[in-house]
Order: structure tokens, then sequence, then C-alpha cells
């Protein structure tokens, strides 16, 4: 769902999503009291859909299908708010990257994976995944990415002290550039002059 915009309709979902899904409750209710180990549940998941058969799958696609056409049907009545595209700023190829946050550097590991498991899902089904697998990582499988992110932040700042160095000493250097001296007459112009004041004296003595 996109910040500020509550009433844009919620996302479909693929039919894995909905197996996933149906895996996580199952497995919920026989280990009511059990935390779920992320990397071994999706591996889990995936062997699971890619063994079973198209008529086993029916159930969920029939549910994807449903779903998709309640998201058309929203989707057609739904209006953006006016002020909703945001104008984009000119970006300096210059500037740091920006840190990277933990779930962003679990999405660099996860994202080929889904991908592969939901080939048909939109980029959109693809994000709506990633957060829902981001939410059953232990705190001890996230420690990985957490230090990836307080690594990228210190990269970034350095980064970013340097490049706002840079950036201060070139605009000092271009306010204090010297102004050009302005141009003296030309000779041509004071010879001119004089000629002009000799024709009259010329004439006065006509």
């Amino acid at each position: 769902m996109a910040k500020g915009d509550s009433g844009k309709p919620k996302g479909r979902m693929t039919a894995y999503a909905y197996f996933v899904q149906t895996c996580r409750d199952e497995h919920k209710k026989k280990h009511p009291s059990e935390s779920v180990v992320f990397a071994e549940f999706s591996k889990k998941c995936a062997e699971r859909w890619k063994m079973m058969n198209d008529k086993e799958k029916q159930r969920f696609q029939a549910l994807a299908e449903k779903d998709k056409k309640r998201y058309d049907n929203e989707m057609k009545d739904y209006v953006p708010p006016k002020n909703s595209k945001k104008r984009k700023r000119t970006k300096d190829p210059n500037a740091p990257k920006r840190a990277l946050s933990a779930f962003f550097w679990f999405c660099n590991d996860e994202r080929p994976k889904v991908r592969a498991e939901n080939p048909e899902s939109s980029v959109g089904d693809i994000a709506k995944e990633l957060g829902k697998r981001w939410g059953v990582v232990t705190p001890d499988q996230k420690k990985k990415y957490e230090q990836l992110a307080t690594k990228d932040k210190a990269r970034y700042e350095k980064e970013s002290t340097a490049y706002k160095k840079k950036i201060k000493t070139a605009t000092t250097s271009a306010k204090s550039k010297p102004k050009a001296a302005p141009q003296p007459e030309s000779d041509d112009e004071d010879e001119d002059e004089e000629e002009e004041d000799e024709e009259d004296d010329d004439d006065d003595d006509d």
C-alpha cells in the first residue's frame, strides 16, 4: 500500500504466495510455540511447490485468479491523489550512494529466489513477498543484515562528508573568483575624436 494513500487497493497475491501463506498457517497450528526458521521454511515451501502437480496447485491458482479479478475491479474505480506524483530531483552522479537498510540487504539476497519461485509475479508482488519473508526472519538471521547495514552506513557518512566538503570548496572558489576588469577605451576612438577636431578647425579657417 502506498504511503499517504489509504484508498489504494491491496496488491494481488500470486498462487505461490497463497501456498506459502497456507504452509505458514499450518505450521503455526501444529507448532504454535515454535519460531519459524526462515531460510529452512522458505526452502521447504519451494521444494514442496516444485513437487506439486497441476491438480494440487489448482486451488491456489483459483485463489490467485479470484484475487486478480478483485484487484482489477478495485483499480478501475481507484483515482490516485492529485499530488501523488513527486517531482524527480536532478541527481548528482558524483554524490555518494545512499546506505542500505538491513531489509534492503536481505532483499538483495532473497529477491533472485523469489523471482525464480514466482516468474509470473509483478515487481509489486515480489516486494510484498519479500516483506512477508522478512517478517518471519529470526533475530539471529537478521544480525547478518544489520551488520551489513551498519558497515554501509559508516561508508556513506564518510563519503558524504567528503562530498559536502568538495561541494563547499567549489562554491567558495566560484564566489571568490575575481570579476573581469572593465576594458579601456580603444585608441581608435581617440584618433577619431582628434580627426573630428582637426576637421572643425579647417572649417573655421575657411
